[in-house]
């Protein structure tokens, strides 16, 4: 089989790329060893950028984002008995759309459907080869059989654990890593959520999270230590330990119920660079990582496949090459941004191991200079609908 480019995963960044390439006319393939089944029954967080939304609406897809979706223009933090809230709109005039990743994840693979996209499913032992050469090759096996693609060009979206990096020679590249000592213990329940938007909680007793998905589902986090198991969390020890980190008033109205979802994840902060290698593509969570304390996780993925779909258009259009060779370095620009972000945000909500009193008020005296400054709200507000995109 012959394609321009194989795209090796379908999750939100492969299969957006796929929807980008396929509405300026060019072919691509996406392949991914999962079912999808499987792949839409993981529970990912949806905060959404201005950025994201309208990739989504460009594709075609933003008719249920918009319906469902639910619009914040604001956070709260919490800390010390108090809460403050950083309004976004008024502080940058955009905003934020909770929308969660597998919904996403859903739209597009039902445009990628409809349009009759090629998509192959549950491909075994993905390998990519030559793509330092002209024709890059991707081979994979289904059932008892042996397939090889030929393409242009190789997009690995395949995530953190994905063969495409994998498949680099480790001389090739150098990773950029923090793994932090704590981790989130995640709740999904059907109950309204306790506040309209997101509240961030520093607490003596660690970090905790109140997150939506919609009117009815809620989820939420808790900052546990990474030696503890799911199944030491039963729902009433995790909605006490909720409350005992809340503002009282919000912890009244918080509403329980049986738990639908809940797992532990670790935290780190990981980067690849450069993100190309001949033609070969990383994008996504294949080449960052983010804590998800700052939302940037999915938003990071959908600006580098939107850059590189951009860059594969220039290519197959005009035959300009300039976009595809300037395309790490582009890339890296935004995801550091985004990684000090996200690093900023865990360090002054999260309780620090090796912080002990005088870290906590650090982190004290930072929250009340947010709470308190125009210009550092500002800042925060800025990162958080998103920077804007590079476009030289």
């Amino acid at each position: 089989m012959d394609t321009a480019v194989a795209i090796i995963g379908s999750g939100p960044a492969g299969l957006m790329l796929g929807q980008l390439l396929h509405c300026a006319g060019i072919d691509a393939v996406v392949l991914d060893n999962k079912s999808p089944e499987y792949i839409l029954s993981r529970i990912r967080a949806g905060v959404l950028e201005t950025v994201t939304v309208d990739l989504l609406d460009e594709v075609g897809v933003g008719d249920r984002l918009h319906t469902h979706g639910l619009v914040h223009k604001g956070i709260n933090l919490a800390f010390a008995g108090k809460q403050h809230r950083i309004d976004f709109e008024e502080l940058t005039g955009r905003h934020v759309v909770v929308y969660g990743q597998t919904e996403v994840t859903r739209d597009l693979m039902e445009a990628r459907h409809a349009c009759g996209g090629a998509s192959i499913y549950e491909a075994q032992d993905v390998r990519v080869d030559a793509f330092d050469d002209e024709r890059p090759i991707v081979r994979y096996r289904q059932g008892d059989s042996e397939h090889e693609l030929r393409c242009d060009f190789i997009a690995g979206c395949d995530g953190f654990h994905g063969v495409c990096r994998q498949s680099l020679p480790p001389q090739a590249y150098r990773t950029y890593e923090r793994v932090y000592p704590f981790g989130w213990i995640g709740l999904l329940s059907d109950t309204p959520p306790v506040a309209e938007e997101l509240i961030y909680a520093n607490h003596e007793r660690g970090f905790a999270l109140c997150s939506m998905r919609s009117h009815t589902r809620s989820r939420y986090y808790l900052q546990c230590t990474l030696a503890e198991r799911v199944e030491e969390w039963g729902d009433d020890r995790f909605w006490a330990e909720l409350k005992l980190r809340l503002h009282s008033q919000v912890a009244q109205r918080l509403v329980t119920g049986p738990s639908i979802e809940k797992s532990i994840a670790p935290l780190r902060s990981f980067v690849v660079e450069p993100m190309r290698f001949g033609r070969l593509f990383l994008a996504g969570d294949a080449a960052h990582i983010v804590p998800p304390t700052g939302a940037k996780g999915l938003n990071l993925a959908a600006s580098d496949v939107r850059y590189l779909s951009r860059a594969l258009i220039r290519f197959y259009r005009h035959g300009e090459r300039d976009s595809l060779d300037g395309y790490s370095e582009r890339c890296l620009r935004r995801v550091w941004l985004a990684e000090r972000f996200s690093w900023w945000m865990t360090s002054i909500l999260h309780r620090l191991p090796d912080g002990g009193e005088f870290g906590a008020r650090i982190q004290r005296a930072e929250l009340e200079y947010l709470a308190q400054s125009r210009a550092a709200a500002t800042a925060l507000a800025e990162s958080y609908v998103g920077l804007p995109l590079d476009e030289t």
